[in-house]
């Protein structure tokens, strides 16, 4: 986790930056939240570090600025809580956070810079999951466009995942189970492969009448390459009508999330202890009856004292309860944050 600059101040800024979106909220001590906004995707590996952190800064300033309708005036910035997608590594983090401290203070605003705590986006959903009070313990498992996993121990130890694709062994979420889909439409729709009716629903959901049609499409740019992601919910209706080939992938993706939690829990000595395992990101928070029921079915089996918990709180209330974790604040500060995004 990359930190950087003193403790200390009067507001904090929470970040949770995703693929998709950007959400910053300026919270004061006692868990008020004053303002917030929402920018746009965070992706520093393809838009540069320089460039995404300037996207992170415009959603921390108009924060600020719709903070400054409930306190006018000047806000100092005591502490920023930035829990980040493609933040993978301890030296993405401490990269991020160095540029976050450099950047985030508010036009007019009081003080020096802020005290800067960068965590993977994972670890948000995590801190969202668990109780307030006493050292936080529990597994999490994302599963939105990609797919990812952490854990917390006693005494601070973690659990991590790179989780930037099939070179750190990863398989699933929204994107990948579209791949997949597509892959096994159109061996069924020429020949290579079993039937399955993806190869008339996937094609279906844009309108075309046939996989050889959409292939075309998605070749030469007709159909946005970043629509693919509208096939995953195509993929789980699919499953859901019992298509024994959708049904394959999405007990596949099951497996997948059981096995990254079990994999943390195993590493960080917990599968013999009752922890949570908090469930999050797109995929998960749909609630697809096979999926649910697959991930109920092996947590049970390869977990049986895990307590698994599906959270749809926006993940920027994790971000927000870590830096309240870091001021040691009362505990209605954490029931007015909490109450603030129920």
């Amino acid at each position: 986790m990359g930190v950087t600059g003193p403790a200390g101040g009067n507001v904090i800024v929470a970040v949770d930056a995703g693929n998709s979106k950007t959400d910053a909220a300026v919270v004061a001590p006692d868990g008020t939240v004053l303002g917030s906004a929402r920018g746009g995707g965070f992706q520093p590996q393809t838009a540069g570090v320089e460039r995404a952190v300037d996207m992170l800064q415009t959603t921390v300033t108009g924060a600020l600025a719709a903070a400054r309708t409930l306190r006018p005036g000047p806000l100092r910035i005591g502490h920023v809580s930035a829990c980040l997608a493609n933040a993978d590594f301890p030296a993405e983090e401490e990269l991020l956070a160095t540029e976050l401290a450099r950047r985030v203070r508010p036009a007019g605003g009081q003080g020096g810079p802020p005290s800067v705590e960068v965590a993977n986006d994972t670890f948000a959903l995590l801190r969202a999951g668990l109780p307030d009070g006493g050292e936080p313990v529990g597994v999490a498992v994302v599963c939105g466009a990609g797919i990812n996993c952490c854990g917390l121990a006693p005494g601070g130890r973690r659990a991590r995942f790179a989780a930037i694709g099939r070179i750190s062994g990863d398989w699933g979420g929204g994107v990948h189970l579209a791949e997949e889909a597509l892959w096994w439409a159109a061996r069924a729709a020429d020949g290579r492969g079993g039937p399955t009716a993806l190869a008339h629903a996937l094609p279906a959901h844009f309108g075309l009448p046939t996989m050889a049609e959409l292939i075309e499409a998605l070749h030469l740019g007709r159909i946005d390459p970043a629509r693919r992601h509208e096939l995953a919910p195509v993929l789980f209706a699919v499953a859901d009508a019992g298509d024994a080939v959708a049904r394959a992938l999405v007990e596949r993706q099951a497996e997948e999330v059981v096995a990254m939690a079990t994999a943390a829990l195993r590493r960080l000595e917990l599968l013999d202890t009752a922890v949570p395992v908090v469930l999050g990101g797109g995929v998960l928070t749909a609630r697809h009856a096979l999926l649910d029921e697959g991930i109920a079915r092996l947590l049970a089996r390869r977990a049986p004292r895990a307590v698994a918990r599906v959270v749809t709180a926006p993940p920027v209330l994790g971000a927000a309860l870590l830096a309240l974790d870091r001021a040691a604040a009362p505990r209605r500060a954490y029931a007015r944050l909490r109450a603030h995004y129920a």
